[in-house]
């Protein structure tokens, strides 16, 4: 047994003995923070992930004495709890393969633990245990990476902000499961596909890795072997790697029953299925024009062609050579559209031509094990405070890109404390949201306002009209007949007054409507005041801006949006200095003169607590399109 001994007081190691605490999430950062949690002396731990058993995702732990892959036929989470195992033996570890916003999951499980530590890697999920958290008054840790950036704060009831007491910007970032298993987006499918040239022709990096392969020995045991070695020993067969990607990957995904309860099945391709429509190859020509969508023949063409030419280039350069991706680099260009718009097709998705994916490839942020690594140790260091009795010394903690002049890479900052317009954690939340009641729909509300919006998972709503009028239950069936009628036909109107109760969150939300016809185009709703994910200010005070609703948004650990101060000051954990807030604080991520906006962890969205302060970036220096993934 390999554990950290006699570096903590005998109190707190019994304590860390005999408490339970539960960690969500099973990937890049929850793994590390499994084995940190069992080699400083956790022994129950019970972890809840909703990663899939899926041949497309290896993951890995980093053990003392050597690096055990593991090939994901079991679950992410099976893996993780049994690699950790090796570490400490006797630990007891709890694990659930299922989404921490199934029902059964409820206050009262939560009420089970003396803490709670995210590592997830979406926002309906973290707004879902925040919640969970503030009303079984557990204390929370949450967490996140963006490539070489992360950030570890601490949410406790009363004493700091929730996760959503301040807006987050609209999502710029998937979950890295969403990627390689569920995409939705043709910017899912890019990425896949950009990931996808590296792992066979560039630098391959486990972190990325969207198609792997095993071997069984004469033992049983399972080899795994990459992608790339497999594609040499075949000679880069375009029609073996065709089939590989769009059929036997995709076919052993279905395997997986629940991916596709409430999703539309992915549709395998085969090569010689799709060459009987007969395309003549001259169709696809070598020039064809950027603003042109191929079919899914035109694409199984580009597909092969690329990839011809991409293992001449690579058998050019010399054994163990590599290529580089580059977006100006026709073969490569090509085989990103051809890979992106194969998976798109699969998935249900309208094809893109080569001109949209190249501008929406832009910089993607790959998962950094260093950074992860680094995180699930501050994570680790916040909770022996909280389990020491010391949240007032918890800190929120960012880990950037470059040190600054003192050599320093991580930055301390005080918690700062609830909001009073929070419309989760405050005393009485509430919202105001304009909409034109004549031409909202009942399951537009429940759908798009109360759950996409406002983060509920199974809303009950009343019409304060002095009846209790029941405009949706959360049972099934009982209220299904008003879902395509409109908001008027219920009396709503201006001034019309709802509470929201979603009793799994413990959470009741009162919502004040007001009647607008003159919305913009396309805009469903807006909430007004600081939104999106704000309270409406009060009345009397500063004048309400009303912001538009978004896209789903995604994960991030940021919770405050307060102009920060210079950045330069960036402070080791340990420094007995003076602590910035941590809305306050603004770190240097880049070098050339220019300040740039540092991306929350797990989203590379741009955080509002660190600020642009001096002059805005060229426009092709603009960081908008930068993605991260898990």
């Amino acid at each position: 047994m390999v554990q950290l001994v006699g570096s903590l007081r005998k109190e707190l190691a019994d304590s860390l003995s005999a408490c339970r605490v539960l960690v969500v999430g099973a990937g890049g950062i929850g793994c590390e923070l499994l084995k940190n949690l069992v080699l400083t002396g956790f022994k129950n731990i019970e972890v809840v992930s909703l990663d899939v058993p899926n041949v497309l995702y290896t993951q890995y732990l980093d053990c003392v004495q050597h690096t055990l892959f593991v090939n994901l036929r079991l679950s992410v989470l099976q893996v993780a709890k049994e690699s950790v195992l090796q570490f400490c033996p006797t630990a007891n570890i709890t694990a659930y393969h299922d989404s921490i916003m199934n029902p059964e999951y409820n206050v009262e499980f939560f009420r089970n633990f003396m803490l709670v530590m995210n590592a997830l890697d979406n926002r309906a999920a973290r707004n879902h245990v925040n919640r969970m958290c503030l009303a079984a008054d557990i204390p929370l840790i949450e967490s996140g990476t963006a490539g070489y950036l992360g950030q570890v704060t601490v949410i406790k009831k009363g004493l700091t902000e929730c996760y959503e007491c301040q807006p987050k910007p609209t999502q710029k970032t998937f979950p890295g499961c969403t990627i390689r298993n569920t995409p939705s987006e043709p910017i899912h499918c890019i990425v896949w596909a950009k990931y996808l040239f590296n792992q066979l022709f560039g630098e391959e990096d486990a972190d990325q890795e969207v198609a792997t392969l095993e071997n069984s020995n004469t033992d049983g045991d399972i080899k795994r072997v990459s992608t790339k070695d497999w594609a040499r020993s075949t000679g880069y067969d375009a029609v073996k790697l065709f089939n590989k990607l769009f059929k036997d990957d995709i076919q052993y995904l279905l395997t997986m029953d629940k991916l596709w309860k409430k999703r539309k099945a992915p549709l395998p391709l085969d090569w010689l299925e799709i060459q009987k429509l007969g395309m003549p190859t001259s169709s696809v020509a070598r020039d064809f024009n950027d603003q042109q969508v191929l079919g899914v023949a035109g694409y199984s063409q580009l597909f092969s062609r690329s990839v011809e030419t991409l293992r001449s280039m690579l058998a050019d350069k010399g054994d163990g050579a590599e290529l580089v991706w580059d977006k100006d680099d026709p073969p490569a260009m090509d085989f990103v559209t051809a890979a992106a718009n194969l998976r798109m097709h699969i998935f249900s998705m309208n094809m893109k031509s080569r001109f949209d994916i190249k501008s929406m490839a832009g910089n993607i942020i790959p998962a950094i094990a260093t950074t992860n690594a680094v995180i699930a140790g501050l994570i680790v260091l916040e909770a022996l405070k909280i389990l020491s009795g010391d949240v007032e010394q918890c800190r929120t903690i960012f880990l950037n890109k470059q040190p600054n002049p003192r050599k320093k890479l991580l930055v301390p900052c005080a918690l700062d404390p609830p909001s009073a317009n929070c419309y989760v954690c405050a005393s009485k939340p509430e919202v105001t949201v304009k909409l034109n009641v004549h031409k909202t729909l009942v399951l537009a509300l429940q759908d798009k306002i109360l759950k996409e919006k406002f983060g509920m998972v199974a809303p009950d709503v009343q019409i304060e009209d002095g009846k209790g009028t029941i405009l949706i239950s959360s049972e099934e069936g009982e209220t299904e007949a008003n879902n395509s009628k409109f908001l008027s036909d219920f009396g709503i109107r201006h001034g019309s007054r709802l509470q929201v109760d979603d009793f799994l969150q413990d959470y009741t939300l009162l919502v004040n409507v007001i009647h607008c016809e003159d919305l913009e185009k396309d805009v469903e709703f807006e909430v007004v005041g600081d939104a999106p994910d704000k309270a409406p200010t009060p009345p009397g005070a500063q004048e309400d801006k009303n912001v538009a609703n978004g896209n789903k948004d995604s994960a991030e650990p940021s919770t405050s949006s307060k102009a920060p101060a210079e950045q330069d000051d960036v402070l080791i954990v340990d420094s007995d200095e003076e602590e910035p807030s941590s809305s306050t604080m603004d770190v240097r991520m880049e070098s050339g003169g220019h300040k740039r906006k540092l991306h929350d962890a797990e989203t590379g969205e741009a955080s509002a607590k660190r600020q642009r302060l001096d002059q805005p970036l060229a426009a092709d220096e603009e960081d908008d399109d930068i993605i991260a993934l898990d």
